[in-house]
This record gives C-alpha cells, sequence and structure tokens, in this order.
C-alpha cells in the first residue's frame, strides 16, 4: 500500500473492524451482576447455572448431568461444568481448583485457560458455581451473525467513500503540478473547497501564477536586450561603412565588420534559444560532431594563439548527433572561447570527442587555477562570474556559458563542470 489512498483506506477498515470486533465480543461476552441487563451470553450463561441449579436440587446428580447436556448441546461448548464452592463437580464428583479460584477472582469477564476461554458464573445464594468452556474460535461462530458482517461490509464502503474525497483533491493537484511541470504554465488547480486541501491548492496557485510571472518577465527581458543592442549594432555598421570611404586601410575596419557580424550572429541565436524554449520547437538533423569540432578547434586557433596557448585535438572517430548544427556550434564555441580566455601562456587546451553507451561526449580542458568548489554549480547561470579566481579584464558578460547550457539542454544532453586539477574541465555530453 504505497499511495495514501490505499494506506487511508487500510487503516480506517482495520480500525472499524477491530472497534466492531470487539463492541461485539463486549455486548455478547460482557457480565456485571449488579446490573438489571445482561449481554445476551451472559444472559445464556444465567439461564444455564438456574437450570443447573434447579436440575441438582431436584433431580440430583441424573438432573444434573442432564442440564449440562442440554447446555452443551445448544452452546456446542468444549466442556460445562456445576460446581460447590470447593471445586468439586456434582456431576462426576472431580476437584477443579483451578477453575474456583478463577471463578473467585471476577466473574465479570472470561479467563484463558489452555488456550481457550473459561466462563464462570456465581449462584445467587454462592452455594454453586457454573463454569463453561469454549474456544475464541467457537465463540466468534456462536456470537456473529451475518448481520454484523454486513454492517462491517457497508463501514468498509463508507472508508473507501471517505478515503476518495479525503485524497481526491492531492490528486488532482498532483496533475496540475505534472501540466505544470512539463511547461503548460497556464495550469491550475481546482480551489473551490474550503479545507486545508483547498488551501494548499490555492497556495500552488498563487505559486503558479508567481512562477508564470518570473518566466514572462525573464523571456521579455531577454527579447527586449536583444532589440536593444541590434540599435547600437546597426549604428556601428553605418560608422564601419563611413570610415570604409575614408580611411585608406580596410584591415582594421574589416576587422570591426566581422566582430559586429559576430556580435548579431550571437544576439540571433539567443533569440532563437529563447523562441525554442517557449515553443519547445526542435530542428534536428545529423550532425557529424566531430567535424563540428574540427571546425571550430580551426576557428580558435588564431584566438588561442594570440592568448599564448595551444588547442590540442586528437583526431576523433565519426561521431553523429542528431541536433541543430548551429546551437551546437554556438554551445561548444562558447566553452573552447571560455577554455582559452583562461588559459595560462604556453599551456595546452585539450579538446576531445568521444563515445560510447549511446553517449557523445566533448571534453574540454584548460590548465588554468579552476574554480572554487562551491562556484561549479552556478557556473551556468546567466550572468554569474568568479572574480576572486578569474580576473574580471579577462572575462565576458557572463552569458557564454548560459547559452551553452540551454543548447546542450534543448538537444536533451547534459552540461557540467569540473575542477581537473589542474585547470577546469567543462564536458558536453549529448545522446547518439
Amino acid at each position: 500500500m504505497g499511495s495514501m489512498f490505499a494506506k487511508i483506506l487500510g487503516w480506517a477498515s482495520f480500525t472499524l473492524t477491530i472497534t466492531v470486533v470487539a463492541t461485539i465480543a463486549v455486548s455478547v461476552i460482557g457480565y456485571n451482576p449488579n446490573a438489571s441487563l445482561h449481554a445476551p451470553f451472559s444472559s445464556m450463561l444465567g439461564l444455564g447455572l438456574a437450570d443447573a441449579e434447579r436440575a441438582w436440587e431436584t433431580g440430583g446428580r441424573e438432573g444434573a448431568r442432564d442440564s449440562v447436556t442440554r447446555f452443551l448441546n445448544v452452546t456446542h461448548a468444549s466442556f460445562a461444568a456445576i460446581t460447590d464452592m470447593n471445586g468439586i463437580d456434582l456431576v462426576t464428583g472431580e476437584l477443579h481448583p483451578n477453575l474456583i479460584r478463577g471463578a473467585r477472582k471476577g466473574s465479570r469477564f472470561p479467563f484463558f485457560r489452555q488456550g481457550e476461554l473459561t466462563f464462570a458464573r456465581i449462584s445467587t445464594n454462592g452455594k454453586y458455581c457454573f463454569f463453561v468452556v469454549l474456544s475464541p474460535a467457537r465463540l466468534v461462530l456462536t456470537t456473529v451473525q451475518p448481520a454484523h458482517l454486513l454492517v462491517l461490509a457497508v463501514l468498509v464502503l463508507l472508508c473507501y467513500a471517505f478515503a476518495y474525497h479525503l485524497t481526491s483533491p492531492l490528486r488532482e493537484l498532483r496533475a496540475a503540478m505534472d501540466t505544470f511541470g512539463a511547461g503548460n504554465f497556464d495550469a491550475r488547480a481546482p480551489n473551490h473547497r474550503m479545507d486545508e486541501f483547498g488551501a494548499l491548492a490555492r497556495t500552488f496557485n498563487r505559486m503558479a501564477a508567481h512562477i508564470q510571472g518570473l518566466v514572462s518577465i525573464e523571456r521579455r527581458l531577454l527579447l527586449d536586450i536583444s532589440h536593444e543592442l541590434r540599435s547600437p549594432l546597426a549604428r556601428l555598421s553605418v560608422a564601419v561603412e563611413l570610415a570604409r570611404s575614408s580611411q585608406p586601410s580596410v584591415l582594421p575596419l574589416d576587422r570591426i565588420q566581422k566582430e559586429a557580424d559576430r556580435l548579431n550572429d550571437l544576439i540571433s541565436q539567443m533569440l532563437q534559444v529563447a523562441r525554442l524554449e517557449s515553443q519547445n520547437a526542435r530542428t534536428m538533423q545529423p550532425v557529424r560532431l566531430d567535424e563540428l569540432v574540427r571546425d571550430i578547434v580551426n576557428d580558435c586557433s588564431i584566438e588561442a594563439s594570440a592568448h599564448g596557448c595551444a588547442l590540442v585535438f586528437p583526431v576523433p572517430g565519426e561521431v553523429t548527433v542528431p541536433g541543430d548544427p548551429e546551437l551546437l556550434r554556438r554551445a561548444i564555441e562558447n566553452v573552447m572561447r571560455n577554455a582559452i580566455r583562461y588559459a595560462p601562456p604556453e599551456s595546452k587546451v585539450e579538446v576531445v570527442v568521444e563515445d560510447g553507451a549511446g553517449k557523445a561526449r566533448v571534453r574540454i580542458r584548460d590548465q588554468g587555477t579552476g574554480v572554487p568548489e562551491e562556484a561549479l554549480p552556478h557556473l551556468f547561470d546567466p550572468f554569474f562570474r568568479v572574480d576572486s579566481d578569474r580576473n574580471r579584464a579577462r572575462g565576458g558578460v557572463g552569458l557564454g556559458l548560459s547559452i551553452a547550457r540551454r543548447a546542450v539542454e534543448l538537444h536533451k544532453g547534459k552540461l557540467w563542470a569540473s575542477n581537473a586539477h589542474p585547470g577546469l574541465q567543462v564536458d558536453i555530453e549529448l545522446p547518439l
């Protein structure tokens, strides 16, 4: 019984069953000599005692034997006897000291003897004692009627209805949470109930509305930033064209134009990632990951030389993954440029492509100082920087690794970083 519904139904049914059985037992076998009303079984014992007492006093031993035999035939008890207060059986003459001691201690409830229940009733004149021995199973079969089972079945059905009523809002809340977690931020839980479950649903709805607002603000902010960045880029392009018309050397201007184009492309990719996240759209095609990484290494080699480091890329085998080549390029290139930026002079940046166990992995490792362990989980958060270990003068704006993580997650892959001692190692894992 793993679900709350099953636990509530099971415990409620068990509790009611024990309650019904205990009520039946007390009402059947309970005995109070001072009460005006007796339980059914106690009344029957009283009648058996009165009949045996009268038979003994009028018919002697034979009369008592006939009375005890009639009682056994009616109750199907395993033993019955009438004794005097010394414990001597008036029919057989046997001595029953254990029975008489139990009767003297109190006869309101039965006492156990050799695994069976022993009932004792003392006559009103204090001369005789009547004993009946029954097994617990025989007592249950004798006292429990079909009507009792019917009542118990009705109670179990009521427990089922109670458990269903109690857990139905939890199932509705779980369905709303699953829908919300799948990306439908309009999902809300029914909150018509006025109990604690209704309060829980209303709390979830407030939380969902708050999260939906935050996500909307984040997406709108990203779009606004991208829009605002396009304006200075357009002016930069115009300025480059004007400078070209007045400067004899065009090489620096070409470089400016190239960087402006790269920045414009970066903004376009950010917009594409935002649209993919909001629309759950995917443009997947077979991508030769080994060739893509080789092209990125060739593009970044000039930047690595300018920083005084070298890219080391062992020739891999053929590795093909499904994906968007532009997003994958942006993710891997951002990680690689980040490694180059923090690589010490005259060091190597290792780039490895491998596959196995249904996964493709790109591993990029620099030989720098690494980052503090507590900063590793936040390394791919937007605008996060490690100023203490990585100089701000060498860093970017803190978006490159965040964009890389989003691009990898869109491909159902994983991206994580670890300290390699020395250096920082970033692993990109993609499904083959």
